[in-house]
């Protein structure tokens, strides 16, 4: 940490989203109303899990989870940006840099690592039917828990330190809606090029096992699935992984364009598809996970009810 001393930089100016000044009030609109549907849906889940004990089981054990983490990523980012449609400038301290950066991180990782056990959860349960209950226990999910979220919180560290330990002696301007890596490389005041390449192979790494796991784990499950006679049983038993799968597409898919084409992608480009999986998914994924699950469902039109019992 010894560079940290030697910066001069004691805030730094966030550009925003880039927009047209007459979008300033719809885009406030829009993006608040995103943040309150982020945290209505994943909150209503997290309620309806918990007092029903019928989703009493790893699945939704791990959909709780998933929840908290979504309601997380966008708080880390959303309100910040919001204030950029009404200033004209929007500062950002650089202790304040640094946590938002180590919690976007934080959050976004531990994700990553929960939707690759989210994954082998939904094999076990498939492929190894019989096999379930002693792999797949809420002891063992809690246990899971631990690992994935000190696994994220280790991963944000090593983020954290390799950017922060670099000088900052001007200029101060991000141009992005948030501090990360990369826009933060850009204003070093030093040579970032081991920076990068250990940053973007860090997280390529991560993300790539993770999401090989889960192909991996999809291939079995697909092989089984193929392997029932019924069309009935087939839709039944796909069913039960279709919204873990949609959740993976959204969530793996736009990052990868980021993070691996750091110098070659335009930079509205950029944002855009950063606002989607950093503030859309994290929106979308109650409604993919409750209107694709029939016992989310029930439990939500008994809790309407008021018949919902633990």
């Amino acid at each position: 940490m010894e560079h940290l001393n030697h910066s001069s930089v004691t805030e730094f100016v966030l550009v925003g989203l880039p927009h047209p000044e007459k979008m300033k009030i719809p885009l406030f609109i829009l993006f608040s109303f995103i943040y309150m549907c982020t945290l209505v849906g994943n909150v209503l889940l997290i309620v309806v899990v918990i007092e029903s004990s019928d989703l009493h089981k790893p699945m939704y054990f791990f959909l709780v989870n998933l929840s908290f983490l979504d309601i997380w990523l966008s708080t880390v980012t959303l309100p910040k940006m919001l204030t950029n449609f009404v200033q004209n400038v929007t500062t950002i301290s650089f202790q304040e840099c640094t946590s938002q950066l180590y919690f976007f991180h934080f959050f976004a990782s531990t994700e990553c690592f929960l939707y690759t056990v989210m994954a082998y959860d939904r094999f076990l349960a498939i492929c190894r039917p019989l096999h379930y209950p002693i792999f797949m226990n809420l002891t063992v999910c809690r246990k899971l828990a631990v690992v994935f979220w000190f696994s994220g919180s280790l991963h944000s560290m090593i983020h954290t330190t390799l950017t922060f330990r670099l000088p900052f002696c001007g200029p101060n301007r991000i141009d992005y809606f948030f501090c990360d890596v990369i826009p933060m490389l850009k204003l070093a005041c030093t040579d970032t090029t081991v920076n990068k390449a250990v940053i973007i192979t860090n997280i390529g790494a991560v993300a790539l096992i993770c999401f090989l796991i889960i192909l991996i784990s999809y291939a079995f499950i697909v092989s089984k699935i193929l392997k029932i006679k019924s069309l009935e049983g087939r839709h039944k038993t796909f069913s039960t992984c279709a919204s873990h799968m949609i959740s993976v597409f959204f969530y793996y898919g736009p990052p990868v364009f980021i993070y691996l084409s750091p110098n070659s992608m335009d930079y509205v480009m950029e944002e855009s598809i950063a606002v989607f999986y950093t503030l859309v998914t994290p929106m979308l994924n109650p409604i993919i996970y409750s209107l694709r699950n029939s016992d989310v469902k029930a439990s939500l039109r008994r809790m309407k009810c008021g018949k919902l019992d633990k």
